[in-house]
């Protein structure tokens, strides 16, 4: 029991790692999770800090065992599987995620979610505080990092600045998700648009299955953001069907309503860039998941989505 206890002394929105494994085989030995990768001559044998990870990513040519599992399982960490390079083999927008089971999550945040979610105009509030979310983020963060402003990722820049208030006066009237939905596909189009500019990837189309390295990196990028999604919510206990914006189009879609906090400020920059210098799917990855730790991406998941759901827990004694 008290090495259980150590385990969970990290808070899951503290934990600074993400894992994307291939070609190995994931399994305990002397307490600790371990993968190991085969060379022609040797074994080789790499520990995974389980205490303050988040997220474990298993691609192509993988496996892990039951006892590595309970291990897992006993940290709260979850384990993604996808395709090679962190993305889906067969399908452009599902991930499957093995959730640790836990009695103990608080009850709160699944109690105000339900407050207002069978409620279209509540639903669509919550949808529009995650979009204004997202922007405000990005203005943040654009406006503050000294890497993403040396590419020309500028928040004062004349081709975003006005179109991001313009994005933000047109969320707050949106009448509908649909609406929303259309708002969103603009502003990430003409986000690619400035992106590609920026990197000097003149003719860039955005496809989800694609051999071209900044949809790749896109891809991959996504996935990461996708596991700290559905890290959050699952902490949180909130279950992932039940989404403000892409219920309509996708499974498990409020995973995809919560990655979408963070995507377009960091991962589609970072795409693009390391796209630009021929950067390795692993020094990508790595920078992905650096950018995530500068700028407290996971706490700022949390953060969104504790504001979205408390607010209608404490109303619980107001009339309907």
């Amino acid at each position: 029991m008290d090495q259980l206890t150590d385990l969970k002394a990290i808070l899951h929105s503290k934990r600074a790692n993400i894992y994307y494994l291939e070609m190995c085989r994931v399994m305990q030995k002397d307490g600790r999770v371990l993968y190991l990768t085969e060379a022609r001559n040797e074994n080789q044998y790499w520990n995974i800090p389980i205490a303050n990870t988040t997220v474990i990513l298993l691609g192509t040519g993988t496996s892990i065992t039951q006892a590595a599992m309970r291990m897992l399982a006993s940290a709260g960490v979850l384990v993604g599987f996808c395709g090679g390079g962190a993305t889906p083999l067969f399908n452009a927008t599902e991930v499957e995620w093995m959730t640790p089971q836990s009695e103990y999550r608080p009850t709160e945040y699944i109690q105000g979610w339900m407050r207002f979610w069978f409620d279209d105009e509540k639903r669509l509030a919550a949808a529009k505080q995650f979009q204004q979310a997202r922007i405000q983020y990005m203005q943040q963060v654009w406006s503050k990092d000294r890497d993403l402003k040396a590419e020309g990722f500028d928040i004062d820049d004349e081709n975003i600045a006005g179109f991001l208030l313009d994005t933000s006066e047109r969320i707050n009237t949106a009448a509908k998700v649909s609406n929303l939905l259309q708002i969103e596909a603009e502003l990430t189009k003409r986000l690619y648009k400035f992106a590609a500019n920026k990197t000097q990837r003149n003719g860039f189309v955005r496809e989800r299955i694609s051999t071209d390295v900044a949809n790749d990196f896109l891809n991959h990028g996504n996935y990461l953001a996708y596991g700290l999604a559905a890290t959050t919510l699952w902490v949180l206990g909130i279950p992932h069907g039940f989404a403000v914006m892409h219920g309509k189009t996708r499974r498990g879609a409020l995973v995809f309503d919560v990655a979408d906090l963070i995507k377009d400020t960091l991962v589609l920059p970072w795409s693009f860039i390391c796209a630009k210098e021929n950067a390795t799917e692993q020094e990508f990855r790595q920078q992905c998941l650096q950018a995530f730790t500068d700028h407290k991406s996971l706490d700022f998941m949390f953060e969104q989505v504790k504001s979205v759901a408390l607010q209608h827990h404490e109303s619980k004694g107001e009339n309907p």
